[in-house]
């Protein structure tokens, strides 16, 4: 498949080429300084593809430029793929968001709430509430993740191998074992954590449809939209078109540093499929996704997802209507959190006044853990991505420069 390229000029779906050309100017900015090793940026307006703005190398050590087909981790990114997989079978009656976890897991018909004590001596009070797949999809669940550092649970996990990755030779069936002998952090559905809530979901698919997950996913989206180079591991004859991973170092400003073997997961089959993080993708492919998602669940005369499916899926789920920043315990997330609601896989804007962003109110998104971030904007008609590999997402504020740069250059 070939790369991400541009369909139209940008005045003709009311967006200043000019202003565009800010992206790269910006971006080139951090890669000029080492911030970032390179960078692919990408935006859509009224279902045609306005601008590519690249630059820098995707393995910079190696002196291989970014180009239009360069293959991403896109960790959370991951998250919207599984959870619209999981809504079409809701479309088929397969289940019920209502539906308790346990129906399809029975090792959680007993979540247990963290009550007090220490990571080496926890508390715990039977919940009230079962986890139902509702809270699977909205990280309302009460799970978290290891990596996170917040929370005496986050310690549990990690005590039981659960940081940035698996315990080796586990597949997702016996990891979600493990998580459902662990405590949860509150009642489900009574506040917001992010968690290994959509790599359960996955195992839910797997449940339902007798399908390991690539295959469930490949079948329910990827084929569908034509997405022929997304899936939890690259193919030999593209590794070359995968791009480092880099962490920032101690230095000011911060250097990103290579270090290859934190994504050496992405070039062979995993033994988790991981649906909250496990995918590797293009521009090109995740565009095809966007798009459908701009065009009410349909894309090329395929349908996804209906209308109202989808419609249901970016309102906010969150106890009384809060935003994240309200009802989160203190969990790291891909993106800020004020005048943010979250749906069935998505971060949706309720208040772009208290985000203080131009975005409209509707958008909807995700980001993943090494700096990737998408959102799209009904109201504008915009599909907004871009592309890099630095760990963690929090290391700079791209998303919301990233955001500044695209709506001032809309026209009309």
């Amino acid at each position: 498949m070939g790369g991400i390229e541009t369909t139209v000029d940008p005045s003709d779906v009311g967006l200043d080429a000019a202003r565009l050309e800010r992206i790269a100017s910006h971006f080139d900015g951090y890669v000029q300084s080492g911030r970032l090793a390179g960078y692919l940026a990408t935006v859509a307006r009224k279902g045609e593809v306005a601008y590519v703005g690249m630059g820098g190398w995707r393995d910079k050590e190696a002196d291989l430029a970014m180009s239009a087909d360069t293959i991403f981790r896109i960790y959370s990114m991951t998250k919207p793929i599984t959870t619209v997989a999981a809504m079409r079978l809701w479309e088929e009656g397969r289940f019920e968001l209502t539906d308790e976890l346990a129906k399809y897991i029975p090792s959680f018909s007993d979540p247990q709430v963290f009550s007090g004590g220490t990571e080496t001596a926890p508390e715990t009070v039977p919940s009230r509430e079962p986890i139902r797949l509702w809270h699977l999809m909205t990280h309302t669940s009460g799970m978290t993740y290891g990596f996170q550092y917040c929370h005496p649970v986050d310690a549990l996990y990690r005590q039981a191998g659960y940081e940035w990755g698996s315990p080796k030779d586990k597949d997702l069936a016996q990891v979600c074992e493990d998580w459902a002998s662990l405590p949860i952090i509150f009642e489900p559905g009574s506040a917001w954590n992010y968690s290994v809530a959509t790599d359960v979901l996955g195992r839910v698919i797997e449940v339902i449809t007798g399908e390991t997950l690539d295959v469930a996913l490949r079948r329910l989206v990827l084929d569908p939209l034509g997405m022929s180079e997304t899936g939890f591991f690259a193919e030999a004859s593209t590794h070359e078109r995968v791009m480092q991973l880099y962490v920032p170092d101690g230095s000011s400003p911060r250097q990103a540093v290579a270090v290859p073997s934190l994504g050496t997961h992405s070039f062979s089959q995993p033994a988790v499929f991981s649906g909250g993080g496990g995918l590797v993708s293009t521009a090109a492919d995740y565009r095809r996704f966007t798009s459908m998602l701009l065009n009410k669940g349909e894309l090329d005369g395929v349908r996804v997802l209906g209308p109202r499916t989808l419609a249901m899926m970016t309102r906010n789920y969150l106890p009384g209507n809060e935003d994240i920043e309200t009802m989160a315990q203190d969990s790291f997330s891909e993106t800020a959190s004020a005048g943010l609601g979250f749906g069935l896989g998505f971060s949706v804007v309720m208040d772009p006044t208290k985000s203080k962003t131009a975005t409209s109110p509707g958008s909807f998104a995700w980001g993943g853990a090494a700096s990737t971030i998408f959102w799209v904007d009904p109201v504008e008609e915009l599909e907004v991505a871009l592309y890099t590999q630095l760990l963690p997402s929090s290391t700079y504020p791209l998303r919301p420069q990233l955001s500044q740069l695209v709506y001032s250059s809309i026209t009309s």
